[in-house]
């Protein structure tokens, strides 16, 4: 849909949707658990189109030799959105209004309803849609990237995206990035309480803090279009290495992790460089969908992406089920053993199958 109908629809629709549920989730929640459980699945349903809606948009608002870090400029408002969201709900569940909780939802339903407003004002599909850019922005962008790219809508090769190899591996990376990152985001708040004994406002604190790592992501994908530069490594190399080191080192600091008692300061420390690590793995499947394909990248961002969130879905129940009895370290340590095994099989898929190179079939304007 980002493909053919634009990104700013989709995307702004996606984040108003999402805005209203959680103003009603409140109510919902009071009235009846299935009617709660229905506005989480909708709102499932408005954030699962941000992601292709995003990417739509960056390829024709973007040079191709600076996509990297304009996606990553892009994609750091969502960690932005992590740290203060952390901060922001543990303050609200202990001191907000309306009971406290609820005003979570409140307050952050508000926010999206106005943000939602201001997109659909200054946002549009391409620089050729764009009704108030002037005549040499226009002739920039066309120059930059192409007058064909810029308002091409073509028939989607689904048999050649389907039998791909490269983009099955970036779907198993997307899913060892998604296991890592879901099990960060919803556990660590529980493993800080659980296993160091933190209470509920310091948590919130300490539990944003590694997410401050994402500074580290706008630098890791300047340094990942610099390495691209010519003269310098293929952007098959760079992909395979960034996906390899960030991974591994993910895995070996989550194990140590298990390993060094109670100390909070070096917890809070080696999560922090975990996320950061995890960055180099982002920058890869946050990306790779452009460099297969840039006229399909929505389509493959969107069924990349559905790959991972199956981690997303999945990781909370394994979780749960090797927490069900008690959440002690040792539960912890097999946790991270597990999280560690699965970026090791992520990784070794994509250097072996991935590929950092624009497809046959990825530049294609018509179905031959």
């Amino acid at each position: 849909m980002a493909d053919r109908f634009g990104g700013r629809l989709l995307f702004g629709g996606g984040v108003l949707l999402s805005s209203v549920i959680s103003l009603l989730t409140p109510a919902a929640a009071r009235l009846h658990l299935s009617v709660f459980v229905l506005l989480r699945v909708l709102s499932g349903l408005g954030n699962g189109v941000l992601y292709p809606a995003v990417h739509a948009l960056v390829v024709r608002w973007s040079a191709p030799k600076h996509r990297t870090l304009s996606v990553t400029i892009v994609l750091v408002g969502e960690f932005v959105g992590v740290v203060v969201g952390m901060l922001l709900s543990g303050v609200l569940c202990d001191h907000g209004f309306a009971g406290g909780w609820p005003s979570v939802f409140y307050v952050f339903g508000m926010v999206g309803c106005v943000w939602s407003a201001a997109w659909f004002l200054f946002c549009y599909d391409s620089p050729a849609t764009h009704p108030r850019i002037s005549t040499t922005e226009r002739e920039y962008w066309e120059e930059m990237i192409g007058t064909t790219e810029l308002v091409a809508r073509p028939p989607t090769p689904w048999r050649k995206i389907l039998t791909s190899l490269p983009v099955w591996a970036l779907t198993v990376a997307f899913f060892a990035y998604n296991w890592a990152y879901t099990t960060l985001l919803l556990w660590t708040p529980a493993f800080m309480h659980d296993v160091l004994g933190i209470d509920m406002t310091n948590n919130g604190a300490l539990s944003s803090v590694p997410f401050l790592a994402a500074a580290f992501f706008v630098p890791l994908g300047r340094l990942s279009d610099w390495l691209q530069s010519p003269g310098k490594l293929t952007c098959d190399i760079v992909r395979k290495m960034f996906c390899a080191t960030g991974s591994v080192l993910v895995g070996c600091i989550l194990v140590v992790v298990g390993y060094v008692g109670c100390n909070r300061a070096l917890v809070v420390a080696l999560m922090f460089i975990v996320l950061a690590c995890l960055f180099m793995l982002y920058v890869v499947v946050s990306v790779n969908q452009l460099d297969l394909a840039p006229l399909h990248v929505g389509k493959i961002m969107g069924l990349t992406k559905s790959g991972g969130n199956a981690a997303s879905i999945l990781s909370p129940h394994v979780v749960g089920a090797l927490m069900y009895h008690s959440s002690t370290r040792s539960e912890w340590q097999k946790i991270f053993f597990l999280n560690a095994g699965i970026q090791v099989v992520g990784a070794g898929i994509f250097v072996v199958f991935g590929s950092g190179d624009l497809q046959s079939w990825g530049d294609e304007l018509s179905l031959t």
